[in-house]
């Protein structure tokens, strides 16, 4: 999301700023200067209070952007008051498991006292919940939906021959407890005398073990790692599942409405919040909900399956668009170098 938002505003010199090393974007990262504050770990936090006051002395920012929590904390901190700070939220932090600690939720609600950044929140849902769950007043905020690249996801330029022997299931995400992969694992091995079959892309720490539960259980689903043409191969499934516990405003889920594939999601708010009623859901608290109806999507008319898709590639294309965002990030920034509200 931020590589491509830096390439929409050139009227603005980027500088990005990392707390660890490593920069999965290559040449895709097009901003004058990327520093790496290089800490190694979060004992250090308090050297980069004093890199980060140190950076923003030396090169005069206008405006301080960040994401995630600890470089929000870090920014509360450390920029001075007469440089505006926005901050982009990117979860339901209720049901996160970052905010599930009492320190996170502290010491956000202590650095938000203390320097009132604008929130930029990636749902209407989360924006409420916010403030809600923190106890917060809002100073300044706003809901700014996550984009699509409707240009790369975009299933017209793709040759989408499905000749599959099975129904075929697609999931995308890193192997974390947040994407609840043993969840959808169980409710395969439910049906596993189906020809019904499921592919997750993604790596994660949680590799191992998800394979030993799949072995255990022999549910019909493979992990097959991770590959950077995944416009290219979500296509060729028939169904695109996702069974998180919790989500901010989902890219893959996003990227899946704008190819037209049909959806069959667990029942969290910010899904609901997505695609309204253009996927199916399931319950969290029963496997056997979500093995029922991968069967029974599997049986239905095809049609059936495609209208949905179709009316979910609509959706995505009316609200969740780059231009859409831009357009959004803009006005923000405006407001907040101008002081208006």
């Amino acid at each position: 999301m931020m590589v491509r938002v830096i390439k929409e505003l050139p009227e603005y010199e980027h500088v990005v700023v990392t707390l660890f090393p490593g920069n999965n974007f290559g040449e895709e990262l097009q901003c004058k200067k990327w520093i790496c504050l290089n800490i190694n770990s979060l004992i250090a936090l308090p050297l980069a209070f004093f890199k980060f006051r140190k950076l923003v002395r030396a090169e005069k920012p206008d405006i301080v952007h960040t994401h995630l929590f600890w470089p929000t904390f870090i920014a509360r901190f450390a920029v001075p008051k007469r440089i505006p700070l926005i901050t982009t939220i990117h979860a339901f932090i209720a049901t996160s498991g970052e905010y599930k600690h009492w320190h996170i939720r502290f010491l956000d609600k202590l650095s938000y006292k203390f320097r009132k950044s604008i929130i930029i929140v990636v749902a209407k849902g989360a924006l409420e919940e916010y403030f809600s769950f923190l106890n917060l007043k809002p100073y300044k905020a706003y809901a700014l939906y996550t984009f699509v690249d409707i240009d790369r996801f975009n299933v017209d330029k793709i040759a989408a021959d499905k000749k599959n022997s099975a129904f075929k299931l697609v999931a995308v995400g890193a192997l974390r407890l947040q994407k609840n992969y043993p969840y959808i694992i169980n409710a395969m091995a439910l049906i596993k005398e189906k020809n019904i079959e499921l592919d997750i892309y993604g790596i994660g720490n949680l590799q191992e073990e998800l394979q030993q539960q799949i072995n255990a259980t022999g549910a019909r689903v493979y992990l097959k790692g991770q590959v950077k043409n995944i416009e290219e191969v979500i296509p060729q499934y028939d169904l695109f599942v996702m069974s998180s516990t919790y989500e901010g405003f989902s890219l893959g889920i996003l990227e899946a409405m704008a190819m037209r594939m049909p959806l069959l999601l667990s029942d969290i708010a910010s899904f609901k919040e997505q695609c309204e009623n253009n996927a199916w859901y399931f319950s969290l608290s029963d496997a056997q909900d979500a093995a029922s109806q991968i069967v029974a999507l599997s049986e239905a008319d095809k049609n059936v399956l495609l209208e949905k898709a179709e009316a979910g590639r609509r959706r995505a294309i009316s609200n969740f668009t780059l231009p859409h965002h831009i357009a959004g990030l803009r006005k923000i920034y405006d407001e907040a170098l101008t002081g208006s509200n």
